[in-house]
């Protein structure tokens, strides 16, 4: 490195430490510019030479948005590899064609908003496919891999600077900006950050992006935890940039501030450093911050801390040292080793479900049906980039198998569409139309990319078109022409036939058919509406269109059926040895960002092509290829294979795990649940009262996390484990490969606290590791873990507590396939009555619950509970210490509404209770203190009732 010359300013010295550079370049920036530096699109300030930065480029699984890009599976398919090393490789790939698409493109942004570490709490979630585990540790380890990849392994320069989303507990999309998720302690921190705070810790991380819900009561924008959590995690600068639309959501949907400016501030408090609203218009946050400073609401201060986290970021990104920056010439873009590593983690994505009398692999000369609705198609998602290459099962199929020994039926319905004058609707011919890709081109948004109007509108004549129609479930259908376009709506509100696939913010593609009752009308008569758009179809002179029924009628149409599905799938079912089931999900309909799904169920379109294929052929395999978990049976069948949608090479991967030519070892990142009745509500984020995730979950489920078959069987033994210096635990067992083919097993290693005074985890994952064996090859697995990991949240002291006790050791190739298992005993720390005449109760401090949401205190910090729905609630405090005696108990609440706080402690031979009616108050945050007496020594359980909208912050005892 040179020093600086006489002309260049102290910041474009590489020599200096970072932060006085960071000083320098402040304290040249006008306020002005400091101000304008806050919005997602900062702009250059010419003066200095410093160029316009955006926060925010979407990689997930691939560069997304922007063009062609290279597309690896789904993060829960690269969570279902269990393998950091994998994952680290495709890490590095993305950030280098993130590097190779910026210099050509300056759209395309270095800080990276990925990975998604919000845990798969519920499979109903609409962005499973975004997370990677429900597990806190898998996600944080494969989290932690990804992010490495992302940053590079310069010590001063990074590839890319990764944000971490959607901090917290965000698991609905269902009116995902006003909902509150009510975490209690315990599950806020050994569940929902803990994901957050080991990925953190680990150093690779730039910052976080906060999602639209609301925790207990409070935004997360305006979150105490950025603060209290985050920050106190790392002494790097982390940059905390909104979601889209959040800062306003603040104020328009939650009504949680009376005015922008009010809500801005208290944001960029809380720690929000970039505000990412209104597109690429800065304006209107420009406004609200010089306003907010202006009103008193924010310092020069405020402005400037949040201006040195992004410019941490940028010093960090090589941008004022473009000399030294390593990662500056990158060009690594489709190159051969891309397209290898997207195969590989294709291929490491894929689960084996079931595989009876070793139905898999497929001899070579097997006559194989390839059928359903994913046979032929290599789907893409919101977040991926545009395909450049494409595999599809049945294409692998081919080439793998030959085109000879393999027959295909899509298992679509082909129908007719009859108008009510006895004409049909007709797919114009499209003479010298492009074949256009959507988002080829690339957005910085998206969901504005409009749809193709250059192609003629449907009409109607004697002659009608067949089309394919596929019902994805819940009522939702698409319409394909036969070249293969699906029936689309544009902004001019035609009907065509124009689009490669369903997709977009808001998807044009799919359709409703709705019965039409009318005197005249029989059971096939049917309205057609637009989901898009909410407007049924009409037909016109200038076309069909979707239109205001007060303008044109909705048409009256008839379904002509011309052939069913399950018809093309049993005639080549018949006739093949082997019949592979593709069924699952498209990305893009029902289960996305914006929309969760109501049901486990594969839908009955799907359900009937697998039943028909089994009935023609029992030696039925099933591949599901999904965002998520189905309840499906397959009891009757001899092989399922699970699979995200693999990306690029998806279609490949499934048919070398079929012909054997890879054993497949991915293994379940989620508990699939048998049915939807083992689910809680969704809105329920108590996993540990509502029994969620394996780590709780009491029932037997379909497939238990963890799972995953081979082409090969493992032994387990020797497993040892010890406590070493009272701080770490050290354990080692063997794995042997007594199949007879070269497999990747996974092994897993559990704990138990069979003793725990409070409700632990029916076992929960503390290590794994994914270990290649040839036939009988061993390997001995070995981990020294701090003890920390057996340590839970004591909600009597507000920390960390290691219970004394035994702790059983289970190690095994699931959750529920434990293989081998030893005990250790611990010294830890025994456990405490709570100090209540000292300290009293902190409401949301309880050990149970019974119809109980947690609320925010105040908009600043701290919680309240209040019961549900303005019912009744029950909250229980074990073993409070009240010393000699105490005689009056205190209650500090708040509310409007008439409303009644029972204080009942559990005597030897009967109970003490205290009745107050809290006088109301002015507000949900205007508290006052009621007294009652109460008589009662000892160490003694606590049961505090709440009846009505009332908030109770604490509970006091003295006397």
């Amino acid at each position: 490195m040179t020093a600086q010359t006489p002309s260049s300013p102290p910041f474009r010295d590489p020599q200096l430490p970072t932060a006085k550079r960071i000083d320098d370049l402040l304290s040249r920036l006008t306020l002005d510019e400091r101000v304008a530096f806050l919005h997602q699109f900062a702009p250059a300030v010419e003066r200095l030479g410093i160029a316009a930065f955006r926060t925010g480029q979407e990689a997930l699984h691939g560069v997304a948005w922007m063009g062609p890009a290279t597309v690896f599976p789904q993060a829960v398919g690269l969570g279902a590899t269990w393998n950091e090393e994998l994952v680290h490789r495709v890490g590095e790939a993305v950030s280098k064609e993130v590097r190779a698409m910026r210099a050509r493109d300056d759209r395309v942004g270095l800080n990276v908003w990925a990975p998604t570490v919000n845990l798969l709490r519920h499979p109903l979630w609409g962005r499973n496919e975004e997370g990677y585990s429900e597990d806190p540790r898998l996600t944080s380890a494969i989290a932690t891999a990804y992010t490495r990849g992302l940053r590079g392994d310069h010590p001063a320069y990074w590839r890319t600077a990764p944000v971490l989303k959607h901090w917290l507990a965000h698991n609905n999309e269902t009116n995902r900006d006003t909902t509150s998720s009510s975490v209690r302690p315990r599950v806020l921190h050994e569940y929902d950050l803990r994901a957050f705070r080991e990925t953190v810790e680990a150093g690779a991380v730039a910052g976080v992006m906060p999602a639209y819900n609301l925790v207990n009561g409070r935004p997360n924008h305006v979150s105490p935890h950025l603060r209290e959590q985050l920050r106190t995690w790392t002494d790097a600068d982390l940059l905390v940039c909104s979601d889209a639309a959040a800062p306003s959501n603040l104020v328009d949907s939650e009504h949680y501030f009376d005015t922008h400016e009010e809500a801005t501030a208290a944001a960029l408090i809380a720690g929000v450093d970039s505000f990412t609203d209104h597109g690429t218009d800065s304006t209107k946050i420009i406004a609200r911050l010089q306003g907010a400073l202006s009103q008193g609401l924010l310092t020069e201060a405020d402005i400037d801390r949040a201006v040195r986290r992004q410019l941490s970021v940028r010093f960090r990104l090589g941008e004022f040292d473009p000399q030294y920056d390593p990662y500056a010439d990158t060009k690594d873009f489709d190159t051969p080793a891309h397209r290898a590593l997207a195969q590989e983690a294709a291929e490491q994505a894929i689960v084996l479900l079931k595989n009876d009398n070793a139905t898999l692999p497929l001899a070579h000369d097997t006559r194989i049906a390839v059928v359903g609705l994913l046979a032929d198609e290599c789907k893409a998602d919101w977040y991926s980039g545009t395909l450049i290459h494409r595999s599809t099962p049945l294409e692998a199929l081919y080439e793998r198998f030959g085109a000879e020994r393999v027959e295909f039926a899509e298992g679509v319905d082909r129908v007719r569409l009859r108008t009510s004058t006895g004409t049909f609707l007709h797919v114009p011919p499209a003479e010298d139309a492009p074949d256009v890709a959507r988002g080829a081109e690339g957005a910085l948004d998206p969901a504005l990319l409009a749809g193709r109007t250059d192609l003629p509108p449907l009409t109607a004549g004697a002659e009608g078109t067949e089309f394919a129609l596929i019902d994805w479930g819940e009522g939702i259908l698409t319409l394909r022409a036969p070249d293969g376009r699906y029936l689309s709506v544009a902004e001019d509100g035609y009907v065509r036939a124009s689009a490669d696939q369903p997709g977009g913010w808001v998807v044009q593609e799919t359709f409703r058919l709705e019965r039409h009752n009318s005197p005249h009308s029989h059971e096939n008569h049917h309205l057609l509406r637009h989901v898009g758009t909410g407007r049924h179809v009409s037909v016109a002179a200038d076309g069909v269109k979707v239109a205001d029924e007060k303008e044109t009628p909705p048409e009256i149409f008839e379904l002509i059926v011309t052939e069913r599905g399950e018809e093309s799938v049993k005639r080549v079912a018949a006739r093949a040895d082997v019949v592979v089931v593709v069924a699952g999900n498209d990305p893009h309909i029902n289960g996305r960002e914006t929309e969760d799904r109501t049901t486990l169920r594969l839908p009955a379109h799907q359900e009937r092509l697998l039943r028909a294929a089994h009935e023609a052929n029992p030696r039925t395999v099933l591949a599901l290829t999904s965002a998520y978990p189905y309840a499906v049976d397959v009891t009757d069948l001899p092989a399922a294979l699970w699979t995200a949608h693999g990306g690029q090479a998806a279609g490949t991967a499934l048919a070398r795990v079929l012909a054997g030519d890879v054993s497949p070892a991915g293994r379940l990142p989620q508990t699939w649940y048998a049915a939807d009745a083992d689910l809680p509500d969704l809105l329920d984020y108590d996993v540990i009262g509502a029994r969620q995730t394996y780590l709780y979950f009491e029932g037997t489920p379909l497939f238990p996390f963890g799972h995953g078959l081979s082409y090969a069987t493992f032994a387990y033994g020797d497993l040892t484990a010890e406590v070493v210096d009272d701080e770490t635990l050290r354990v080692s067992f063997t794995v042997a490969n007594t199949g007879y083919v070269t497999a990747d097993e996974v092994a897993q290693l559990y704990t138990r606290a069979p003793e725990s005074p409070v409700t632990r985890p029916r076992r929960e994952l503390v290590a794994h590791r994914r270990i290649t064996l040839s036939p009988g090859e061993s390997a001995t697995m070995s981990f020294e873990l701090p003890l920390s990991c057996l340590e839970f949240w004591d909600v009597a002291v507000g920390g960390w507590r290691l219970a004394p006790g035994p702790y059983e050791l289970l190690a095994g190739a699931s959750s529920e396939d434990i293989r081998a298992r030893t005990t250790v005993e611990v010294t830890g720390t025994p456990s405490t009555p709570r100090p209540v005449r000292q300290l009293g109760l902190a409401a949301a401090d309880f050990d149970e619950q019974r119809g109980v949401e947690i609320v925010d205190r105040t908009k600043v910090s701290g919680d309240a509970v209040t019961p549900a729905g303005d019912g009744e609630a029950e909250l229980v405090y074990r073993d409070c210490d009240f010393g000699a005696e105490v005689t009056e108990v205190t209650v500090t609440t708040a509310g409007e509404g008439s409303a009644e706080v029972e204080v009942e402690v559990v005597l030897d031979d009967r109970a003490v209770t205290a009745v107050l009616t809290p006088t109301p108050t002015g507000g949900p945050y205007d508290y006052t203190t009621g007294r009652a007496a109460l008589a009662v020594d000892g160490v003694r359980d606590v049961r505090v009732r709440l009846r009505g909208p009332v908030r109770l912050a604490h509970v006091g005892f003295s006397g």
